[in-house]
């Protein structure tokens, strides 16, 4: 399966991924968690995940990302889920296979989705800077040796704790890409997502020299991507993908308010094809009828990927 990817973005062309897992799941009636959000759920609602990543697949996806975006021992054991690490990873991606098993007609990759968020999303939770590089280390190594094709670092949104879960996960030796998350400041800057004081230029130079195999803005304000491109470009050559967020989050559940609709994420992305982007889908908010949008409109992005 991880050749087709590959192949696909060295073509240069589109590759589709899916939509928001977490969100997806919230929508289907599994609970959120106030400490981990999502990462429990394939503890509690492992056939909710598994139809998730099916209908995914069947909207269009060609790669699905497994549900361990709060899955760190960070996240999960102030939960009380410490002794179940193992399980909880190589779950995701069992449920994972099995969507694509069950309904994949065509070739679909699996990425191991890995965040550096800290429970209950309390910038003061993180562990201190050796244990949190050893739980990176430990998320890593148990989606690689369970079997994803490569690894998905998702909200990056620093210069320290992101350079760390870049770290653990490049020492997995497989394709890493690395999901930069950004907004729009009230003065027009494109800042970190979720820190206003950190500049999106400056999380860039310095995970981007670190050597990840694709740079996806994603979970990303639809306002700020353009000029997120931009910069994006300034500073690498190799592939580029946009997965945007849609509604706003109270913890610890999504809002689905003002949704894009799936004709609008359309012409979003018709823009960004046309400005270099090889990689769309979306994230939290962002549901099967957008990527079944995407996918519809497969032959005028590749027009537009042509001009």
């Amino acid at each position: 399966m991880q050749k087709d990817w590959q192949d696909t973005l060295h073509r240069g062309d589109i590759l589709l991924i899916d939509g928001g897992m977490g969100t997806e799941l919230q929508k289907r009636g599994v609970p959120m968690n106030e400490v981990v959000w999502s990462g429990a759920a394939v503890l509690t609602d492992p056939d909710i995940v598994r139809a998730a990543h099916e209908d995914f697949i069947l909207a269009g996806a060609n790669v699905i990302i497994t549900n361990t975006f709060g899955s760190t021992r960070q996240m999960l054991e102030p939960a009380g889920y410490g002794d179940k690490i193992e399980v909880v990873h190589r779950d995701a991606v069992r449920l994972a296979c099995q969507a694509r098993d069950n309904v994949a007609e065509n070739p679909v990759a699996v990425a191991g989705s890995i965040s550096s968020e800290p429970h209950n999303f309390d910038r003061d939770g993180f562990l201190s800077p050796d244990k949190e590089l050893a739980a990176y280390r430990e998320a890593a190594g148990l989606l690689a040796d369970a079997g994803v094709d490569l690894i998905a670092l998702e909200m990056m949104v620093d210069a320290e704790h992101s350079v760390r879960a870049l770290q653990a996960a490049l020492e997995t030796e497989l394709p890493v890409w690395l999901g930069v998350s950004c907004r729009k400041s009230e003065d027009g800057r494109i800042v970190s997502f979720d820190h206003q004081d950190i500049e999106f230029s400056a999380i860039l130079d310095a995970l981007i020299p670190m050597g990840p195999s694709v740079v996806n803005i994603m979970h990303s304000e639809m306002d700020a991507i353009p000029e997120a491109i931009e910069m994006v470009q300034q500073r690498w050559s190799g592939p580029i993908g946009v997965y945007p967020e849609s509604g706003y989050f109270t913890q610890p559940h999504w809002k689905f308010v003002d949704i894009i609709q799936p004709a609008d994420l359309v012409t979003e992305a018709l823009g960004w094809v046309g400005a270099g982007v090889r990689l769309l889908g979306g994230c939290c908010g962002i549901g099967t009828q957008h990527i079944e949008a995407l996918r519809a409109a497969m032959p005028d992005l590749e027009a537009a990927r042509q001009n």
